[in-house]
């Protein structure tokens, strides 16, 4: 059914419902256009109304190939909407769980494109917060490039921070998703460009690898593996690549690479990439799923849980899809962050490998061990049985004391 959103503005269909509103595909006076509207109470609340209107200018300003722009902001009694470029293609996300992993030269060309993007937006001042596949979309009616990809585009700017008012959240919470988080974020710093990086480089990861270097299990265990452990090598790839990985996840932000370097380097290691498969590696064995994290919702039974934000293009999500744009969690207390692990983070596995401590390798152990100490239990009982055999005979064989002494060796 369609609505009309301001003045200018009807919206036609639903593309997509996350935390922070619905995204509609509608029509305005110059053509097709996405429309973000807002949920009716961050409408209501007039302090990030005010907020919304300050932002307009900076992004109506952000004009950039690589980034899906923003039209026009509205503001019309409980209407609070974002009206952006309609992308005809779908977003990295529903690519993802299509190919689960894509090749080298893929993945970097597109993460280059999303770092010319946020090259543009820390240049105006603009820092994204909320980098990650869902919030990248691949524009299939652009050129093709390297191996392939589609032109990749930036979305969603701005979200993060109308959502994280004084008001709405305090300094004791985190908004984000914690997958991407930056560990300056996770200690309850300000977001500066640097956090862009840092998550940037985790969906470059996530590109090769298929999971993140340090995601699964409870979100409380993700935010302390961000702080306390370090990134693990992904086999495979070119030194070259990799080091680039690893200084954009470096935990001092001023360690980490700016946008624009990140982008440049990348298109310097593309050739070097050409004709190379996606990476042949499992992924660790999710850690067991502790209780609901302070205000998280219990999933249902049956339910699949899936992180990330609502996609701007059409087909590219079910109209109900449950997707999150933020989640709001407490910040862990310094106790808290330091009683993790301090080494490094869920190791990438040859096929067919377990990994150490997970609870498939533990039962592999066991199941060694029981086999161990069976063969050593019938080493015993067959001991037992020479010596009360020599016992019932009465010391009348010929078996010497020496033969009967003789101990079977402890098992390790």
């Amino acid at each position: 059914m369609a609505r009309n959103i301001g003045s200018r503005y009807t919206a036609h269909q639903i593309l997509g419902r996350g935390s922070a509103g619905t995204v509609w595909a509608g029509e305005g006076p110059e053509g097709p256009v996405a429309i973000k509207l807002l949920r009716e109470d961050l409408a209501s609340d007039q302090e990030l109304v005010g907020r919304f209107v300050q932002e307009r200018t900076a992004l109506l300003g952000l004009d950039h190939p690589r980034i899906v722009g923003v039209r026009d902001l509205v503001v019309d009694g409980n209407d609070l909407a974002l009206v952006m470029d309609l992308v005809r293609g779908t977003d990295l996300r529903t690519r993802l769980d299509r190919e689960r992993r894509l090749a080298p030269q893929a993945a970097v060309a597109i993460i280059a494109d999303v770092a010319d993007a946020l090259a543009v937006a820390h240049a105006a001042g603009i820092v994204h917060r909320d980098v990650k596949p869902e919030n990248i979309l691949l524009d299939m009616e652009g050129p093709l490039g390297p191996a392939g990809s589609h032109p990749a585009l930036l979305t969603d700017f701005g979200v993060a921070k109308l959502i994280d008012t004084p008001r709405r959240t305090r300094a004791s919470r985190i908004i984000g998703t914690p997958d991407y988080l930056a560990p300056e974020i996770v200690e309850g710093l300000p977001p500066r460009a640097a956090v862009d990086i840092y998550a940037l480089a985790t969906v470059l990861y996530e590109l090769l690898a298929g999971f993140t270097p340090f995601g699964g299990g409870h979100p409380g265990a993700v935010l302390r593996r961000h702080v306390t452990e370090t990134v693990v090598p992904l086999p495979g790839i070119p030194d070259e690549l990799w080091q680039l990985i690893n200084q954009c996840l470096a935990k001092a932000p001023a360690s980490r690479l700016r946008a624009s370097e990140v982008g440049a380097r990348l298109r310097e290691l593309q050739p070097m990439l050409a004709g190379m498969p996606p990476l042949d590696v499992d992924e660790p064995d999710a850690e067991p799923q502790a209780e609901p994290y302070e205000d998280e919702t219990p999933a249902a039974p049956g339910e699949v849980r899936r992180r990330g934000a609502v996609p701007l293009v059409p087909g590219a999500a079910p109209a109900d899809s449950n997707r999150d744009t933020h989640t709001s969690m407490r910040v862990p207390a310094p106790d808290e962050l330091a009683g993790g692990a301090r080494g490094t983070a869920r190791a990438p596995r040859t096929p067919g490998q377990r990994r150490p401590g997970s609870a498939r390798h533990k039962s592999d152990t066991v199941r060694k061990r029981r086999i161990v100490l069976g063969v050593a239990g019938v080493v015993v009982a067959a001991a037992l049985g020479v010596g009360g055999w020599l016992a019932a005979s009465g010391g009348d064989s010929e078996v010497s004391p020496r033969d009967s002494q003789q101990s079977v060796p402890a098992e390790p």
